[in-house]
């Protein structure tokens, strides 16, 4: 699926695979998960890239970052929900 496709396609798919995946949980809000699992069910050459991409959806504020004792842990951000649905559905609706 990776294999043809630029850098920017590829953080995009990434991007939205993190987030379906939280959203198929129901991670919004106060439901936390560690942000090392994020990558779990990535190919592994690309998990190094999905960190950056979940550390960027930090920054952007679509996933909640809660720092504890045990390492970090990140929650889908309720407010944005209509932005998170549309991404997921804008870059995954092909696959």
């Amino acid at each position: 699926m990776f294999a043809k496709m630029d850098d920017k396609n590829i953080r995009n798919i990434l991007k939205a695979t993190i987030l379906k995946k939280l959203k198929r949980r129901g991670k919004w809000g106060h439901a936390h998960t560690s942000f090392d699992r994020l990558t779990s069910g990535i190919p592994k050459h690309l998990r190094g890239l999905a960190k950056e991409v979940a550390e960027e959806l930090i920054k952007e504020g679509l996933l909640l970052a809660k720092p504890t004792s045990y390492g970090l842990e990140v929650s889908l951000n309720p407010r944005r929900k209509a932005e998170i649905e549309e991404i997921i559905e804008k870059y995954l609706k092909e696959y």
